[in-house]
């Protein structure tokens, strides 16, 4: 029962965080560009354990109930996230490329440190998938299962961003061409419209 348990907060968290998000887009420039890789991956994993702990625990259920808060959340979300997807479609339409191998200037640790925070606790697809969905989840298993679901859960997410912050450097070779980056550039920022469009349903 409690490997049962355990695997079913892995898979559930593994299913829901791997779609491509701001935050997951973020970690993997870090990681082509090999800048505070380890320190970007255990901010994340560290804020999944947070919000996926507070689902769990009841917070998603008030969140639910809450129309005013979602609105709110939506609200901010969706400004956000248009932000981001201008700045994604800017970025591809530029004539620069982000350089690999060191030639590029490393980003200050405080502003990676500040930008993960902006693309986790700014973004309502953050609050969505780890409190509401995971912790939803977690919040109907027994009270006593419930700290291995959220050790499945904080597994999953483990996993995850390990493999995408150090596991993007099998791609650096690709995105050492231009167009590479300008494809993700413009990939992301109609993602972002994307994920924009889908919380208009949130608002009533």
């Amino acid at each position: 029962m409690i490997s049962e348990v355990i695997l079913k907060g892995f898979i559930v968290t593994i299913s829901l965080i791997v779609a491509i998000g701001a935050q997951n887009a973020y970690v993997l420039k870090l990681g082509l560009l090999k800048q505070h890789v380890l320190k970007a991956v255990l901010i994340c994993i560290f804020f999944d354990f947070l919000l996926i702990s507070a689902g769990v625990l009841g917070l998603g259920y008030f969140i639910q109930g809450n129309q005013f808060l979602i609105n709110i959340i939506a609200f901010i979300g969706i400004a956000f996230l248009c932000i981001y997807a201008f700045l994604s479609f800017k970025s591809a339409l530029k004539n620069e490329s982000l350089e690999i191998d060191g030639n590029v200037k490393t980003n200050p640790l405080k502003q990676v440190i500040s930008m993960l925070l902006v693309f986790t606790l700014l973004n309502p697809h953050t609050y969505l998938d780890t409190v509401l969905l995971i912790g939803g989840i977690g919040a109907n298993i027994e009270v006593d299962l419930k700290p291995y679901f959220l050790l499945g859960a904080i597994m999953g997410s483990t996993v995850w961003f390990f493999a995408l912050g150090f596991g993007a450097r099998v791609l650096i070779p690709l995105f050492k061409k231009p167009i590479t980056w300008k494809i993700l550039d413009i990939s992301i920022g109609f993602i972002m419209l994307s994920i924009a469009y889908s919380l208009i349903d949130l608002i009533k």
